[in-house]
C-alpha cells in the first residue's frame, strides 16, 4: 500500500525535511529547499525467502578480469582502468562547454565503428546539432544512432529495438519518469531515473555513460546517492580558454582513482596527449626568475611541468596570497618555514603562484621547487644550475624529506633531457639512476645553497 505526502528536499545535496527552511541543514546553501510529493511504500512483512542466494565464503567466490570494451582512446582507457567494463554505470562531469559532449561523441563513434551498434540520447541538442559536431570529428560510422528524448520509459522502448553495445545519456537532469511528479532535474527524478538507468546497465550487461551537470562551486548538482550509486565518477577539468583538458578519476570500482587524461582542444575535436611533460615543458624558459621545473606522479604516470613564483612588495597590511593549481593551505606552510628557517621576509609581500598548463598539483612532490621558486622571485635571481628539475617534500623543520617513486621521476627528466635533478639525498642512496647530475640535498638550506 503507497501513501503520499509532501516533503522539503534540497535539491543540492538531497536532505529531506518535513518543514521549508530558508538554509539546508544538510549543506547549508540558501533558497534550495523544494516541495515534493514522495510516495512512501508500506511493505509487509514476508516469512518466505523469494530470492536463491545463499551466504558462501569469501575464498570459495571465483574472481576474474572483468570483460572490458577498448574506446579507441589511450587517455580514457587509462582513466576508466584499461577500458569500458560491460554493464558498468560511469558519470562524467565538467563545467559547460568543457567538452564533455566531444569526448563522448569520439567514444561512442570509436565504438559504433570497431564494435557495434552505439545509441547516444541527448535531452539538451537536437539530432542536427550533434551532426554538425560530429562532422567536425570525421568519419562517423552509421552504427551510432541519436535520439533526442527525456521520457525514460520511452527510451527504454527505443533501447530494446535498438540493442545497443553502448549507451549515452546526456544529460541525466533533463530525463524525468512519468510517474514521477516532480520537475525534471530534481532530486526525486535524478534519484528514481538514476536508478532506472542502472537496473538497464545491469540487466542488460550494457556500458552506460551519464552526464551530469555541475554547481557553481564545481560540485555534481543534485543528491549525494547519484555518485554512490554509479561504478564511476570522471571529472573533466579545464578552463575554456585554454586548449588542455584533464580527465580525472574521483570514484572506480574496476581501478585505480589515481590515474589523469590529458586531452587538447582543437576545432576537430579532443586530441590525446600521450606525453604531457613535453607539451606542459614545451614553452619553457629555463633562465627566469621565479620559475622552476617540478616532477609529480599522477597514478603510474611521472609529469613534469612549470611552477612560477612571484613575490612583489606591497605596502597593504594584509599581503594577498593567490595560488592557482597549488593549495593555497601548502604555499602557507612553505612560506611559514621559509620566514622560520631561512629569515626570508614574506609579510611584506604579495605571492602569486602559477603552474603552467593549468594542472592541479595534489600531494608533496612540488614543495621544494615551490620553495626555489618562491626564493628566486624574491631575490631576483633564476637557479645557477641550467635546465634543472626539483623534486622534494618539505617538513616543518626545514628538511627535504623522501617521496615514492623518485627513481621513476629522475628518469623522466633525463629523458626530458634535464641537465640537473636535484631529489632528497635519502632518495638519491636507494635509487639505481647514479651520475653527477643527480643532486642530494638533506634540508631546504643546503638546497638554496646548491641552486643559487
Amino acid at each position: 500500500m503507497a501513501k503520499n505526502k509532501n516533503v522539503f528536499i534540497c535539491q543540492e545535496c538531497g536532505y529531506e525535511a518535513p518543514k521549508w527552511f530558508g538554509k539546508c541543514p544538510g549543506c547549508s546553501n540558501w533558497n534550495t529547499m523544494v516541495e515534493e510529493k514522495k510516495e512512501t511504500q508500506v511493505m509487509s512483512r514476508s516469512t518466505g525467502i523469494s530470492s536463491n542466494n545463499k551466504p558462501e565464503s569469501i575464498v570459495e567466490i571465483k574472481s576474474g578480469e572483468f570483460e572490458r570494451y577498448n574506446t579507441g582512446i589511450e587517455e580514457l582507457n587509462r582513466v576508466l582502468g584499461g577500458g569500458m567494463v560491460k554493464g558498468s554505470l560511469t558519470l562524467i562531469s565538467g563545467e559547460p562547454g568543457i567538452g564533455k559532449s566531444t569526448l563522448l561523441l569520439q567514444t561512442a563513434n570509436n565504438i559504433a565503428l570497431n564494435i557495434g551498434k552505439v545509441l547516444y540520447v541527448s535531452g539538451e541538442e537536437s539530432g542536427e546539432q550533434i551532426k554538425i559536431r560530429g562532422d567536425r570529428v570525421g568519419n562517423i560510422s552509421p552504427n551510432l544512432y541519436i535520439l533526442s528524448e527525456t521520457n525514460l520509459e520511452l527510451i527504454e522502448g527505443h533501447i530494446d529495438s535498438i540493442n545497443p553495445v553502448f549507451i549515452i545519456i546526456d544529460s541525466i537532469q533533463t530525463l524525468f519518469k512519468p510517474s514521477i511528479t516532480s520537475a525534471p532535474g530534481s532530486v526525486a527524478q535524478v534519484r528514481e531515473c538514476s536508478n532506472e538507468l542502472m537496473r538497464i546497465s545491469k540487466t542488460k550487461n550494457i556500458p552506460l555513460f551519464i552526464v551530469a551537470h555541475v554547481t557553481k562551486q564545481g560540485e555534481l548538482a543534485g543528491p549525494r546517492v547519484l555518485e554512490h550509486m554509479v561504478d564511476t565518477v570522471l571529472s573533466f577539468e579545464g578552463e575554456r580558454t585554454q586548449e588542455f583538458r584533464i580527465l580525472r578519476t574521483m570514484k572506480n570500482r574496476f581501478g585505480t582513482t589515481s590515474e589523469i587524461g590529458v586531452f587538447e582542444m582543437l576545432q576537430t575535436g579532443l586530441k590525446e596527449i600521450s606525453n604531457p611533460s613535453e607539451v606542459f615543458l614545451e614553452e619553457t624558459n629555463f633562465n627566469n626568475e621565479g620559475s622552476v621545473v617540478i616532477g609529480i606522479m599522477e597514478g603510474t604516470r611521472p609529469i613534469l611541468v612549470e611552477i612560477q613564483a612571484l613575490v612583489s612588495e606591497t605596502k597593504s597590511n594584509f599581503p594577498r596570497r593567490t595560488a592557482v593549481g597549488v593549495d593555497t593551505s601548502r604555499l602557507s606552510l612553505i612560506l611559514a618555514v621559509l620566514e622560520k628557517k631561512l629569515k626570508i621576509p614574506f609579510y611584506s609581500s604579495d605571492v602569486y603562484v602559477n603552474v603552467v598548463g593549468g594542472l592541479n598539483i595534489e600531494g608533496t612532490y612540488g614543495d621544494l621547487g615551490l620553495a626555489l621558486a618562491l626564493i628566486s622571485s624574491a631575490r631576483g635571481n633564476s637557479l645557477k644550475i641550467n635546465k634543472s628539475m626539483i623534486i622534494g617534500e618539505i617538513g616543518l623543520t626545514g628538511e627535504v624529506r623522501p617521496i615514492v617513486l623518485c627513481e621513476r621521476l629522475v628518469n623522466e627528466g633525463i629523458k626530458m633531457g634535464f641537465e640537473n635533478i636535484v631529489i632528497p639525498a635519502r632518495n638519491k642512496d636507494k635509487i639505481q639512476v647514479k651520475g653527477e647530475n643527480i643532486i642530494g640535498v638533506s634540508s631546504l638550506r643546503e638546497a638554496v645553497n646548491k641552486v643559487f
